[in-house]
């Protein structure tokens, strides 16, 4: 199985700065606390599992429309496989779940370093 190509910096630029216009009227500081918790979420529990509990608590619907175009960038719905991010979880095979997991991952990675340099955080510690 071939990976795709890392993203380009300007794809990523133009996702988070969607996802800033569409939380401005929100305190930056606690939208970036979503990000920095949902990886250890995905480890723990399961991308789909993680996500299912973002969509029934309503925490940062934002995000979760980022990583649902992020994916269907990255990995473009083939046939009649749903557009949403967790119905492709939830219907697909364990080869979508293991791209999609990895991708999103790799995608907060760099929302987390972004926020940090952008002094988003709210524990700026250095280490």
């Amino acid at each position: 199985m071939t990976s795709a190509a890392p993203a380009m910096p300007g794809e990523l630029c133009s996702a988070q700065s969607r996802s800033r216009a569409r939380t401005k009227s929100r305190n930056p500081k606690s939208l970036a606390d979503r990000p920095k918790k949902l990886p250890v979420r995905i480890m723990t529990a399961g991308l789909g599992q993680a996500l299912a509990f973002l969509k029934a608590k309503g925490y940062a619907p934002g995000l979760l429309a980022e990583l649902t175009d992020w994916i269907n960038q990255r990995m473009p719905p083939q046939g009649n496989e749903p557009k949403d991010l967790l119905e492709r979880i939830v219907k697909g095979n364990a080869d979508v779940l293991r791209r999609a997991t990895d991708e999103v991952l790799a995608y907060l990675l760099w929302l987390n370093r972004f926020a940090e340099a952008e002094g988003l955080t709210e524990d700026t510690e250095e280490s």
